[in-house]
Formats: C-alpha cells, structure tokens, sequence
C-alpha cells in the first residue's frame, strides 16, 4: 500500500505505518455511538454549589496560589478568525454595493463602536486617502471591508482571533490574547508569577511572538505579575490521513499521501508537555473588559478551589489503598466517595471481591482529575455534560457533541452546556505527570466530508480535547454563571453589551 515515498514522508511527520492502517480502518468501521444514561442535571452529576461552599471554594484556591505550586493556563488560540467575517467575506464578494441583510447594516451602523475602528480608518486614509466616514457617504463599503479584511489593510480575514482587537479602554485597545494575560495575573498566579501556555498555528506564531514583547514589559508593571509566557504548535504526528470514497488514502495531484490537522483533540499532546500541577483551559474567544471580569475571577476560583480539595482527598485515598491491612469500612468509605465526589458509579461493585475492590478503586482514583464548568442551557449549539457507559460496565460523566449521541432527543434534555471552562490536574499522588494520551478513547473521533483540490474527500478528526481525549479522567460538572461565558463567533458579537 504504502511507496518508498510514502514511508519517507510518514517518517518525516513522525507517523508510524500502524497508525495510518488504524485510521484507514475507522474510515471503513466509523465510529460507534456512546452508550449515554441521560443528561446530566442538578443532584445528578452536576453540582450548584452553596454560598458557604463557594466562599470556601475561593478560600481553598487563594491559600493554594500562595503556597509553592506550578499553575498554567492553556489556551487554544491557532484558529483563524476568518468564520467570524463569514457574512462580510460575502458581502465583499457579492453582487450588492450596499449592505442589505440585517448583519451587514449593523456592522455598518455601529463601525465606530468596534475597538479596531481606529486601525481600520488608519489603512484606509493609508490606502483610499479617504476616512471611513468619507468611504461610506461615497457608498464604498467594500473599500472599507477590503481593508479590514485583506492583507493590504488589516488582514483579520486571515490573523487568528487571538490578535483582533476585541476591547475598547481609555488608554488602550485589548486584543484577546492580552486579556488572558490579565485573566491569569488574576485567578492563575503563584507567588506573584503567571503562567501562560498558548497553542498556535505556525504561520501565526512570529505575530504573537511580536505582540507580546511589545506588550509584556507594561503588563507586566501594570498587573504586578512576572508573566511566563509559552507557545507550541499542533505535531505533525497528530495530523491524520484523508482517505478516497473506496477508503484507500487520498492522494494529491503529484502522488502524495494527504494529511490534515487531527482537530483540537489533538492538541492533548501539547497539554501533555506542560509541567504544571493546575492547569486551567478556556478558548481564546471567551474573554470580557475588565469592567465585566468579576463572575469569571469568581468561579475560576471556586472551581480551583473545588479541585484542590478533590484532589487531596483522592491522594489520601490513594496511599491508603496502598496499606495491605486496609479495613473493609475504609474501603466502604472511599467507594463511596469515589461514587458520591467523584460520580464513578459501579453496579457491579458488590460483586468484587476485596482484592477487586481495592484494584478497582485504585485504577478509578489514579487518574487525571478535571472539574468543569458548566452554563444553564440558553441554546447555544454545541456539547453538554452527560453520564455515560464505560467499556468496563461503569458510568462517569462526560462532555458530548452532537456527532457523539444518536438519539437526538438527548441534547435536548440537556439543562446545561459546556462553554469549555475547565481546571485540571496533571499528576499523581507521588508527584508524577500523568502520560495524559494513556486516557484518550480512540473510539470517540468523527469523520466528515471535506475537499481538497476540487476532489471530495473524507477526513478524521480524533477525540476532541475536552470529549474522547480527557475521556478516561474522573470528571466534576458544576454550575457557573452564563455571565462567564461571552464567546465572540461573529464580529457583530464584539457589538454586544459583554464585550464594550
């Protein structure tokens, strides 16, 4: 199947002939639908936390930032923003001269109010010698969208939305890339020092790369916060094969084997390089003024707080578990914490015997810990917590997509969404990382119709980052405010109350 040319370039990308047969193999098999209980909700894998439960929550992760600990953000942030001008790449494109849908006469009607309305009436007295205003009395709208969306002006067409200037202040216009650093000055530090991990696209890391030096030495001062800022790239060895309508390796015009980005999930292996013993995820999009940042310091916090104390429990356990004379009433007890706490339910689990139960309960709680945020469900599309049948017969929490659940009556029984608000631990009880791809389930990717060269093609993704990859982790849902999730998909969202 495979030409010494082929075997040259795998081995270039770090991919093994055994991988590319396992995903020609899923192109043919698909991928098999979870077995899903029901929704999670409120007293059934979800947590809504008390006042008291909250202020000690926050107590718990203030008391932990000060001690001497390794706290990381992770973001995501190599995603072009070219989806967020979906409708004004069609507006430039297409037969109007005039905007005429709803969205194009607001983005037009408030252009003054965007925060990159300054740089943009820059390059266009650079490149029409006439201002915004001027362009628009003249009916030249698509001068001026041109300008905020090629590269002869600003390019947004083609940055990623981590460069976009998102927010307006008096003394400065913050991009979302900036307002993660005051994000971690703030809820993410230790002893007065922040750690900032940023996942970005090769042709885009230069650019941020610029943008933090120009920046880092005010924020830095402004903050009162050392900033540790790194970047990474997607692996080529995460990229996965695109396969023919007969599931035989599609091939481009000059005979080579075409391989595409295996998706966020992909980036599990970026996470696994982290040092770190809390680690916060969130996307690049979901950020708010300062003005608006309370909630999310908040409930940062609460859910930090939260997951220190799981995991203290938890390692507690663990070297307990580790004692041969370990009575049959502590066993009773972290059963059920391992039920209760950490919601792995067995229904087997009377069936076990001692020596079992304690094999069991120590492969459930030596395991990666995350807890997770979770929004009251206002329609927005996307995954939400569900319980979920495991391959050994248990049930645990789990984030699903759409593509994941077959009865689709499910979504809609689902209270709460998942705005990808996450806190996580990398290590275990002995101080050890975790190998963080041990915990991934490969049967939990999709495959979608994509093209390349005019030619139709089928492309794997693998096990999205906070679904399949984190799969096998002992997983915590709790409520959180929809104030702490404000994502920009549009950039007549940057319009909306949250983000002026």
């Amino acid at each position: 199947m495979f030409t010494p040319s082929d075997l040259e370039q795998l081995k270039q990308k770090g991919i093994s002939t055994t991988q590319v047969e396992k995903q020609l193999t899923s192109f043919v098999q698909g991928f098999p639908y979870l077995h899903i209980k029901r929704a999670s909700a409120i007293g059934d894998g979800l947590l809504q936390l008390s006042k008291a439960e909250i202020e000690m929550a926050i107590e718990t992760w203030e008391n932990y930032m000060h001690e001497n600990h390794q706290i990381e953000k992770f973001v995501p942030a190599s995603g072009a923003a070219s989806r967020m001008f979906k409708d004004l790449f069609e507006f430039l494109n297409g037969e109007q001269e005039i905007p005429t849908t709803p969205f194009e006469k607001q983005f037009f009607d408030n252009i003054e109010r965007f925060a990159f309305f300054a740089d943009l009436n820059e390059v266009c007295v650079r490149n029409e010698d006439l201002t915004i205003n001027e362009l628009l009395k003249m009916g030249r709208y698509k001068d001026v969208v041109a300008n905020l969306l090629d590269k002869k002006g600003l390019n947004y067409g083609k940055l990623p939305k981590g460069l976009l200037k998102f927010h307006r202040y008096p003394q400065e216009n913050r991009t979302p890339f900036l307002e993660h650093l005051v994000e971690g000055a703030l809820y993410a530090s230790s002893n007065g020092q922040s750690s900032i991990h940023f996942t970005v696209s090769t042709e885009h890391r230069a650019l941020f790369e610029a943008h933090l030096k120009e920046s880092l030495e005010a924020y830095e001062e402004k903050f009162g916060t050392k900033f540790h800022v790194t970047f990474s790239e997607q692996k080529p060895s995460t990229d996965t094969i695109a396969a023919d309508a007969n599931n035989q390796p599609f091939r481009t015009d000059d005979g080579k084997l075409l391989f595409r980005p295996g998706g966020h999930g992909a980036l599990i292996e970026n996470l696994n390089d982290l040092d770190a013993d809390i680690v916060f995820i969130k996307n690049i999009d979901n950020v708010v003024p300062d003005r608006l940042k309370e909630p999310t310091i908040e409930f940062k916090k609460v859910i930090a707080g939260l997951l220190v104390t799981l995991q203290q429990q938890t390692f507690a356990y663990l070297k307990e578990l580790e004692n041969p004379s370990i009575s049959d009433a502590k066993l009773l007890v972290i059963a059920q914490f391992c039920a209760k706490r950490l919601n792995n339910h067995n229904p087997d689990q009377s069936k076990l015997s001692r020596e079992e139960l304690i094999s069991y309960l120590h492969n459930k709680l030596n395991r990666p810990i995350r807890v997770c945020g979770m929004v009251k469900n206002e329609g927005e599309p996307g995954g939400g917590p569900f319980l979920t049948e495991n391959t050994d017969g248990t049930v645990s929490p789990q984030i699903l997509e759409s593509s994941q659940i077959k009865d689709k009556a499910l979504m809609a029984q689902a209270t709460h969404f998942n705005p990808v608000d996450l806190v996580c631990t990398l290590k275990n009880y002995r101080g050890k990382k975790f190998n963080l791809p041990d915990y991934v389930d490969a049967k939990t990717g999709f495959i979608s119709s994509k093209s390349s060269g005019g030619k139709e093609l089928k492309a794997l993704e693998l096990p999205g980052l906070w679904n399949g990859a984190m799969s096998d982790w002992n997983t915590i849902f709790v409520e959180v405010p929809i104030e702490t999730f404000n994502p920009v998909k549009t950039v007549n969202d940057l319009l909306r109350e949250q983000h002026q």
